[in-house]
């Protein structure tokens, strides 16, 4: 059985930090590219960052560059969100999600294997 767990949301003030965590396991971590999500009240699910499966291209959603990075360590099966000068339009539940590697280079939702359940992170004014 294949899960995804977030971890590492929360609340915190504009200008800070948070680092988020997906651990994965019933698959073969290293053969998926990941993607974090990201969901605000009353919005539709975006993308916000996707790695692929041998760590070799990172993608970014304007609105992050410069502020997130996405990385991930195979031989933990965990995948990582860094999130620094974070602000209140950040806030919102964000969900992890792996796709297979012969799955093709999009970043659609639909292209994703497998989805986390999300974590929260509030950000304060």
């Amino acid at each position: 059985q294949v899960q995804l767990v977030e971890s590492g949301g929360g609340l915190v003030q504009a200008g800070g930090s948070l680092r988020l965590s997906c651990a994965a396991s019933g698959l073969t971590f290293s053969t998926y590219s990941m993607g974090w999500f990201r969901q605000a009240p009353g919005k539709e699910r975006e993308f916000v960052a996707g790695l692929s499966w041998n760590g070799g291209s990172t993608y970014y959603t304007d609105s992050v560059k410069g502020r997130f990075t996405i990385s991930r360590d195979n031989a933990k099966n965990t995948g990582f969100l860094q999130m620094n000068s974070l602000r209140p339009e950040d806030t919102a539940v964000y969900f992890c999600a792996a796709k297979y590697v012969l799955r093709g280079s999009s970043w659609e939702e639909p292209t994703f294997n497998y989805w986390g359940q999300g974590t929260q992170v509030t950000v304060s004014s």
